[in-house]
C-alpha cells in the first residue's frame, strides 16, 4: 500500500464517514423548528373530531328546531280545524232553523195560496233552488277553512317526520361511547345554554305576526256567523265599552271584569291591601317586613299634584282658607290627616275633587262653629243625670260578684262584623251605601290571617287589622293578677300593685275594653276609659269605623300647630301642645277600639310624630341613644297625668311601603309596643295611661312605595277627650 493510500485510509475516510453520519442528524435538528412551528399553528385550528362535532350539533339544533316548528304548525292547523268545524256547525245550525223558518211559513201560507192564484211549479223550484244556493254560500266559508286546516295539518305532518329523520344523526350521535361523548359534554352544555336563552325571544318575534295572521283569518271565517248573530257582536261591544268606561272613572273592575295587567294575568295589589287591597292568604305573604320583597307590583296611589311647593307652604300656613286636600310641604308629602290619606288611596283624585265639593258646602256651617276652647267645650253635653250616675254605674262593675277564673281568658275572634272598613268618598262608602249619614251595613266575615305572639292579624272584608293584646304591658310591677267572669258575656281583669294599687279593666268576650279605672292606695279612683252613651248592656260592634258618618274634617289651624316633628321642632313646648284641645267637636264619648279603628275620629286630636328614633329597616328596636331623644315628651306627658292621672295617650306605629301588609302590620304594632313599654320603663310613665296601635304602611308620611325613613315611625296622640267624658271644671 503507498504513502498516499494509508493517508487516505487513516485521514480521510474517518473525515468522510463522519460527515455521512452527521449529516442526517443535522437535517433532523434542522427540521425540528419546522415542525414544532407547524404544531403550534394547528393548536388555533379544530380537530376533525371537533369539527363534526359542531357540524352534528348544528344538526341536532336545526332538527329541533324544524320539530318545534312542525309542533308549532300542527298545533296551529288543529286550532284552524277546530275553528272551521265550529263555523261549519254553526252554519249548519243557522240552515236548519231557515229550513224550518221556511217550512213554517209555507205551511202558514198555504190556506192563502189556496185562495189566490197557485204559482207555477217552476217559480216555486226556482224559488227553492236559490234558497239552496244561498245555504251552500253560506257554509261554503266553513268548508273552506275546514279544507285549509287539514292541508296545514298534513304539511305539519310532513314537516314532522322531516324533523325526526334530520334527528337521527343527533341520536347516533348519543349512542357513541360514554368515553367519546364525555370530553364533548361541557361545551354542549354551554352552547345549548346560549340557544335556549336565545330561542324564547327568537319564538316571541316570531309568534307575533303567526298570531296577528291567524287572528286576522279567523275573523274572516267567523264573519258570516257574526252576520248571523249580530245580539252576541253587540254584546261583547257593550261589555268591552264598559271596560274602558271603568277604566276611565277609575273604578274597580268586577269579578266578571277583573283587572289586567300588562301580561293579561289579573292585577294584584303592605298597610291596606291597596286601601282597595286584596288581602292575601300568609302562603302568599312574604315573611319579611319592609326589607323583604313586596307582596306584588304596587303603584303610588293616582292622586295628581299640581301645586307648587310655595303654594303648599301657604296652604299649611292657613288651611283654613282652602277646601282642597292639605299635604305636607315636602317632597311627596302625603295628605296631614289620615283620613285623607284613606281617601286618596281608595279614590286617588276622585276623592280628593269629591271631598273638595263636600268641603265647599259645609264651610258655612264649620265657620259657624267655633274651635273648641277646653277639653270641656270640645265634648257633646252629657246630661247631667247621666253625668251623675256615671259613679254609681262604674262602681258596680268593679264591686260585682263573679265566678274566680284559675287562669287568664282567651278572647273570641268574632265570626262576622257589621261594617267592612272602607273609606268614605263624598259620603258614599266603598261596598257599602250610606243614605243621609246612615250606614247601610253588610254583614262581614273575620278571618284569623296569623297569630305571632300576642297579635294576631285579621282579615275583615278588603282589608287586614293586627289586634295586640296589652294585658302583659300592663301587669308591669304587678303583685297579683285575676280575672272573673261577670254576667253578659265580660270579664273583670284586676291587676294588683305594691302599696294597695288596683287596676280595674272590664272586657266583653271580644277583650274589647268596656271600662278602665284605677284605684290609688287611698281609694280614689281614676277613669281611665269609659263610653256612657253605650252602656254595658248596649250591642258593641265590631271593627267599625263610627267615622265614615260624618263628613269630611277641614283642617283650619296650621299644620306646625297640629304636628310636631320632634327633629325639627325640639325646642317647641310640648306639655302646651299636648294639653291643647281637639280640632273639632267631639260628637260624644267613643271606645278606645273605635277611636282606633277610625282615621277620622284620630283626626280630631293633635299629634307629636316621634322622628328622632329612626327604625332600622325591618326592626322595631330603640337604641338608647335615641330614647334620650325621648326625654322632653315624656316630661311633657308626666306633667299632664299629674294634672290628671286619668289621661289616655294613643301610640300608633308605622311603616315604609316595602314588604307585606301582614308583615308590616306586625311590625308597626311591635314598634308602638316598644315605645311604650320605653315609656314606662325608662321615664315611668304608667302602662295604663298608653294604648298601642299598629297601621302598617296604610297612613304614609311621603308617598312612595320605596324604602323611606320618615314612614317608619311612631306617632303620639291624647285622646282623652275621645275615650271618657271630661271632668268638670
Amino acid at each position: 500500500m503507498t504513502f498516499r493510500s494509508r493517508l487516505f485510509a487513516t485521514v480521510a475516510l474517518p473525515l468522510l464517514s463522519a460527515s455521512l453520519i452527521a449529516t442526517p442528524s443535522l437535517a433532523d435538528a434542522l427540521s425540528k423548528p419546522f415542525e414544532v412551528a407547524q404544531e403550534s399553528s394547528d393548536e388555533g385550528q379544530p380537530s376533525e373530531d371537533e369539527l363534526l362535532l359542531k357540524q352534528q350539533q348544528e344538526e341536532q339544533r336545526q332538527a329541533e328546531e324544524q320539530q318545534r316548528q312542525a309542533e308549532e304548525q300542527q298545533r296551529q292547523a288543529e286550532e284552524q280545524q277546530k275553528a272551521a268545524e265550529d263555523q261549519q256547525r254553526a252554519a249548519e245550525q243557522e240552515a236548519q232553523r231557515q229550513a224550518e223558518e221556511q217550512k213554517a211559513a209555507e205551511e202558514s201560507a198555504q190556506p192563502a195560496a189556496e185562495e189566490e192564484q197557485p204559482r207555477t211549479q217552476k217559480e216555486r223550484k226556482g224559488k227553492k233552488r236559490h234558497q239552496q244556493e244561498q245555504q251552500s254560500e253560506e257554509q261554503q266559508p266553513a268548508e273552506e277553512q275546514n279544507a285549509v286546516g287539514e292541508d296545514t295539518q298534513r304539511q305539519a305532518e310532513d314537516q314532522q317526520r322531516a324533523a325526526e329523520e334530520s334527528a337521527q344523526p343527533a341520536e347516533e350521535e348519543q349512542q357513541r361511547p360514554k368515553k367519546e361523548r364525555k370530553g364533548k359534554k361541557h361545551q354542549q352544555q354551554q352552547e345549548q345554554q346560549q340557544t335556549e336563552e336565545q330561542q324564547p325571544a327568537e319564538e316571541q318575534n316570531a309568534d307575533t305576526p303567526r298570531q296577528a295572521e291567524e287572528q286576522k283569518a279567523g275573523e274572516e271565517s267567523a264573519q258570516p256567523a257574526e252576520e248571523q248573530q249580530p245580539s252576541q257582536k253587540e254584546r261583547k261591544g257593550k261589555k268591552r265599552h264598559q271596560q274602558e268606561q271603568q277604566q276611565t272613572e277609575g273604578q274597580q273592575p268586577t269579578e266578571e271584569q277583573p283587572a289586567m295587567t300588562g301580561e293579561g294575568t289579573p292585577a294584584e295589589t303592605e298597610g291596606q291591601p291597596s286601601t282597595a287591597e286584596q288581602p292575601m292568604d300568609a302562603e302568599q305573604q312574604p315573611a319579611t317586613a319592609e326589607g323583604g320583597e313586596a307582596s306584588g307590583e304596587k303603584k303610588a296611589p293616582a292622586v295628581v299634584e299640581t301645586l307648587s311647593e310655595e303654594q303648599k307652604q301657604e296652604i299649611a300656613a292657613d288651611p283654613s282658607k282652602t277646601d282642597e286636600t292639605v299635604v305636607l310641604p315636602v317632597e311627596n308629602g302625603a295628605a296631614v290627616l289620615d283620613s285623607d290619606k284613606d281617601a286618596d288611596n281608595a279614590g286617588g283624585q276622585k276623592s280628593r275633587d269629591q271631598r273638595r265639593k263636600k268641603r265647599e258646602e259645609l264651610r258655612a256651617e264649620e265657620e259657624a262653629a267655633p274651635m273648641p276652647e277646653s277639653d270641656v267645650s270640645a265634648q257633646a253635653p252629657i246630661s247631667d243625670e247621666v253625668r251623675e250616675a256615671l259613679p254609681q254605674r262604674i262602681d258596680a262593675a268593679i264591686k260585682e260578684k263573679g265566678e274566680r277564673l284559675d287562669a287568664a281568658p282567651v278572647f273570641e275572634v268574632p265570626q262576622t262584623t257589621n261594617v267592612i272598613n272602607n273609606t268614605v268618598i263624598n259620603n258614599t262608602v266603598v261596598n257599602n251605601t250610606v243614605n243621609n249619614n246612615t250606614v247601610n251595613n253588610n254583614v262581614t266575615h273575620v278571618n284569623v290571617v296569623e297569630k305571632v305572639d300576642n297579635r294576631m292579624v285579621l282579615s275583615i272584608g278588603n282589608q287586614l287589622v293586627v289586634r295586640g293584646d296589652d294585658r302583659e304591658r300592663l301587669r308591669h310591677d304587678s303583685e297579683e293578677v285575676y280575672y272573673d267572669n261577670l254576667a253578659r258575656g265580660r270579664v273583670r281583669e284586676t291587676i294588683v300593685r305594691p302599696g294597695g294599687v288596683r287596676l280595674v279593666t272590664i272586657y266583653n268576650r271580644y277583650g274589647d275594653i268596656i271600662q278602665r279605672s284605677r284605684i290609688g292606695r287611698d281609694g280614689d279612683e281614676h277613669i281611665l276609659v269609659y263610653a256612657p252613651d253605650l252602656g254595658d248592656d248596649a250591642p258593641r260592634p265590631d271593627f267599625v269605623d263610627v267615622g265614615y258618618e260624618l263628613p269630611p274634617m277641614r283642617l283650619r289651624i296650621p299644620v306646625r300647630d297640629y304636628i310636631i316633628d320632634t327633629s325639627s321642632d325640639p325646642d317647641r313646648d310640648y306639655y302646651d301642645f299636648l294639653a291643647e284641645p281637639p280640632v273639632e267637636r267631639v260628637e260624644r264619648v267613643y271606645t278606645i277600639d273605635e277611636v282606633k279603628h277610625s282615621a277620622r275620629l284620630r283626626d280630631k286630636v293633635r299629634r307629636i310624630d316621634l322622628d328622632t328614633i329612626t327604625f332600622a329597616t325591618g326592626s322595631a328596636e330603640v337604641p338608647m341613644s335615641q330614647a334620650r331623644t325621648l326625654r322632653k315628651v315624656a316630661d311633657a306627658m308626666q306633667k299632664v297625668l299629674d294634672k290628671d292621672a286619668g289621661e289616655t295617650f294613643l301610640i300608633e306605629g308605622h311603616t315604609d311601603a316595602v314588604g307585606s301588609d301582614k308583615s308590616n302590620l306586625i311590625l308597626s304594632d311591635e314598634r308602638a309596643e316598644s315605645v311604650a313599654s320605653l315609656l314606662t320603663d325608662v321615664y315611668g310613665i304608667p302602662p295604663e295611661n298608653l294604648q298601642t296601635q299598629g297601621y302598617g304602611e296604610r297612613f304614609l308620611k311621603v308617598r312612595t312605595q320605596s324604602a323611606e325613613q320618615q314612614n317608619r315611625r311612631v306617632t303620639i296622640r291624647r285622646v282623652t277627650t275621645l275615650v271618657r267624658p271630661v271632668a268638670q271644671n
